[in-house]
């Protein structure tokens, strides 16, 4: 690796698959020292995403009246595809706290139930009913029950999900974790009515909520990862945490490191390899990035992908094997929201594709070239409210004034 001179050292044409011993820059060291290997091509831990319509499921032709969002896990049992979900089905779409009451909803997650589906292929859902009903006061989650996943463990399977004692708004999304267990996914489900894992002490970072429980199975034990919210707003900064136990009904011990992820919201996590891979979405320095943590703890960045899935609730064959040799996934539900117009927002659950598998190649998932049209960048564009005044006042402002010359 010399010049033509035989004397300073150059980078091949050819891309090493190991670093060189040669002089490197910081952007060059990276490639080797802080991704899963130097080019998307050969990194198993990096995919593009692509995106597919859910059929058979309806949605009381966009009203706001209904939405489905949070899927959990999708898992195979009895021949068929399972997936449980947060399902609002209202007189009315959300009004925020201050319209809110018993039967109008605060938020699009208020006044919820869980809910489950099964497929045959994963794209085309069948709704099979509610799974887990909100409970009568003072039961948590008598308010709403929502953002569930699932665990199965030692025969039976147990789903975890927010219990919410009051409306969301009010003090933003207070809740703690509730779950409930049944013998057979199509249930009965039976709930303990009890917290199974409890918000943090006052002046923790998770001492407001814990969202978004989503259990494997790692190291003969429970992981059970969420996200909370702290610093409060207007500059909210959300983590992920990591609770262990050796029973599905606890108690749970938090991890001593927590919060494990500095970024990432409703966060999707798989086994691969000998570790945890994790899908670090929307908010936080590292959102948008794919991470993995050889002992499910110690994540590190393995790469930078684009959109990404709310919500992914990836089908993951081995979430409850044990493996010391994960294989990835390909596919899952996740949600899109704010469908529909100001007055009729809601949630629906879509399919994403992807290739983080180590059993696929797949170049085009590997492709990083995204083309739009220009109305989808101009659909987030500044509109004509408070902030094109500000950025029209702004440019005013910079206006070169009278007499003076503007530069040629």
């Amino acid at each position: 690796m010399n010049s033509e001179s035989g004397n300073a050292p150059f980078f091949p044409y050819g891309l090493p698959r190991e670093k060189p011993d040669i002089p490197l820059s910081r952007a060059m060291e990276r490639l080797y020292t802080r991704y899963s290997a130097p080019t998307y091509w050969w990194n198993e831990l990096y995919s593009q995403f692509r995106y597919t319509p859910l059929e058979g499921l309806e949605y009381n032709d966009g009203d706001g009246t209904l939405t489905r969002r949070d899927p959990s896990k999708v898992v195979k049992a009895n021949g068929k595809y399972y997936v449980w979900y947060t399902r609002r089905g209202t007189g009315t779409p959300p009004r925020g706290a201050e319209g809110a009451t018993d039967l109008i909803p605060s938020s699009d997650w208020d006044l919820s139930d869980i809910w489950f589906a099964t497929s045959e292929d994963g794209f085309v859902w069948e709704e099979q009913g509610v799974a887990v009903p909100r409970p009568s006061k003072p039961q948590p989650g008598w308010r709403s029950v929502s953002t569930p996943d699932v665990l199965f463990w030692d025969g039976r399977y147990y789903l975890y999900y927010q219990s919410f004692m009051e409306m969301s708004g009010k003090r933003g999304d207070d809740c703690p974790v509730a779950v409930s267990w049944a013998d057979s996914p199509d249930g009965p489900w039976t709930p303990t009515h009890s917290v199974v894992i409890p918000n943090g002490p006052q002046g923790a970072w998770d001492q407001y909520s814990i969202h978004d429980p989503y259990p494997l199975v790692h190291k003969g034990q429970i992981y059970l990862y969420y996200k909370s919210d702290m610093n409060g707003r207007p500059e909210l900064i959300r983590a992920q945490g990591l609770a262990i136990s050796d029973d599905p009904l606890g108690p749970f011990e938090k991890c001593p490191l927590n919060p494990v992820l500095n970024s990432g919201h409703e966060t999707g996590l798989f086994p691969f390899r000998g570790g945890i891979a994790a899908l670090a979405i929307r908010h936080g320095n590292e959102h948008n990035t794919i991470q993995f943590a050889p002992d499910g703890i110690n994540f590190e960045v393995a790469a930078s992908v684009s959109l990404m899935p709310m919500a992914p609730g990836p089908y993951v064959p081995d979430a409850f094997t044990d493996t010391d040799d994960g294989r990835g996934i390909t596919w899952g539900l996740c949600h899109f929201t704010g469908v529909g117009t100001k007055d009729t927002r809601h949630s629906i659950l879509a399919r994403f594709d992807c290739d983080l598998s180590q059993d696929h190649d797949d170049p085009w998932m590997r492709e990083t070239e995204h083309w739009w049209p220009p109305e989808f960048y101009f659909r987030s564009g500044l509109g004509e409210g408070a902030r094109r005044q500000r950025v029209d006042a702004a440019t005013e402002d910079l206006a070169p004034s009278d007499g003076q010359a503007e530069d040629g």
